[in-house]
């Protein structure tokens, strides 16, 4: 039994088909239901059956290269969620939405809806959207650098804060026999005027059951540090070793202290991908059986889109170049570059070991081994201030999140780890997040 009352944080991070890049083409997966709304459903109620915190669905409005090998297609997620959101009732919903290809206006009503629609289990992951390629579906010439792109979301998210305190918590009043409606002293003009963005406002609804959807974010590299920081509620992030995880964990809790946040008031979650057996060796086995659907076209253009570096031709099984590889360009902020880079100076390994390793969960933290190994590691990096739960990455759907949720969490709960039972309703009684106050309380009194 753990000598804490804290409780890990669990979501199921849903990726078409699975995690594994070829996740697809093994034989117990499902692919020809990744178009069909059912097949989320279900996966959803399993997850809310083994009271998981939320389930997650990443985004972006690009089509992802080589969809040839692939099934890396994008669904809206929340329309997707709203759909998932009717047929649950606890689980929380989190979906990703890009501050530099929406509006805070229109972005703002998505959220807001979905969080009254589910009763209070909305979360909003923030991205400036790294994808170059995503400029040209917008009519840019080109892709914001990094720096704009965060600068530009700190203030998209300060406009949908202020959008979504517009109404107070008792401004909708509905007094039937006095004929009131709303106190429309306590619905406020937020008169944005920034360098990105004019926003009159206020909101056209009232204020959704969180008082604000959560706030996620999954960006690691020093401007995403720094906006997590400041904002953030959860942070999606991957790490490959505890040394690496635990110095992430220390810098974000340091940074929010100095801002006059709670620490606690952050969930930091990274990413695990569980490759599960009854032995070491039966485990090995699994992960080896999903390397060898690997195409290497398609793996080798994730190396590429990751590290700007294209091997096509290059012998696989030979050394890895490290000397080709620029940490001087744009790539060198980005903190996807900079683990797959420390993976190559830390293992040393050939081409075809790398995208193998990278093909498990895209640079993500692979477990492989037993039920207990597996619970052990997160109980692990749980206790030793490197997270306080973790995005669940399964290889195969469903065949991977019914192994952990099956063989793992009665480990997690067992050793005092993870909840029985839900305590609350909405995604932030889950993250043991407070409700936050409008930013507008008592305006009106004050001022009259």
């Amino acid at each position: 039994m753990s000598s804490s009352n804290r409780q890990l944080s669990l979501n199921l991070f849903i990726y078409p088909g699975g995690h594994h890049e070829a996740a697809w083409r093994y034989p117990s997966s499902a692919p020809e239901r990744a178009f069909d709304i059912t097949y989320y459903q279900e996966l959803a109620r399993r997850a809310e059956a083994a009271k998981f915190d939320a389930i997650f669905f990443a985004d972006g409005p690009v089509l992802a290269d080589n969809i040839r090998y692939s099934s890396r297609f994008r669904l809206e997620p929340l329309t997707w969620l709203s759909a998932i959101a009717a047929a649950t009732s606890r689980i929380g919903l989190i979906a990703t939405s890009s501050t530099t290809y929406y509006e805070p206006y229109n972005l703002a009503r998505l959220f807001a809806s979905l969080d009254h629609l589910s009763g209070g289990r909305a979360g909003w992951n923030i991205v400036t959207t790294g994808a170059a390629q995503a400029s040209a579906n917008f009519g840019y010439p080109e892709q914001p650098n990094h720096a704009e792109r965060y600068a530009k979301a700190a203030e998209f998210v300060d406009v949908v804060t202020k959008l979504w305190d517009s109404w107070e918590d008792d401004a909708l009043v509905i007094d039937k026999d006095a004929g009131i409606f709303a106190d429309d002293e306590k619905i406020h003009a937020i008169d944005h005027v920034g360098p990105h963005f004019r926003v009159k406002g206020p909101f056209n609804t009232a204020r959704s059951p969180q008082g604000r959807p959560v706030y996620v974010q999954a960006g690691s590299s020093d401007d995403g540090r720094s906006f997590a920081a400041r904002y953030a509620e959860a942070i999606f992030t991957a790490h490959q070793t505890l040394i690496s995880a635990q110095r992430f964990y220390a810098d974000i809790k340091h940074q929010a202290a100095g801002l006059g946040r709670n620490p606690d008031h952050i969930k930091i979650l990274p990413g695990i991908s569980p490759y599960i057996g009854s032995t070491e060796a039966e485990a090995q086995r699994l992960f080896d059986e999903f390397n060898h659907l690997v195409q290497p076209a398609y793996s080798l253009g994730q190396l590429r889109n990751m590290t700007g570096l294209d091997l096509t031709g290059h012998d696989l099984d030979g050394p890895f170049p490290r000397h080709l590889i620029d940490t001087s360009g744009p790539n060198g902020v980005a903190s996807r570059f900079q683990l797959v880079v420390d993976i190559i100076d830390r293992e040393k390994p050939t081409i075809r070991q790398l995208i193998n390793r990278l093909a498990g969960a895209r640079g993500h933290y692979v477990s492989i081994g037993t039920p207990e190994k597996i619970a052990d590691e997160i109980q692990t990096w749980f206790e030793t201030g490197a997270a306080d739960g973790f995005n669940i990455m399964p290889p195969w759907l469903t065949g991977g999140f019914d192994a952990f949720a099956g063989e793992v969490l009665p480990l997690l709960r067992k050793r005092g780890l993870f909840r029985e039972e839900y305590a609350g309703r909405t995604l932030r009684d889950h993250f043991d997040l407070p409700r936050p106050d409008s930013i507008f309380s008592g305006v009106a009194r004050a001022s009259a």
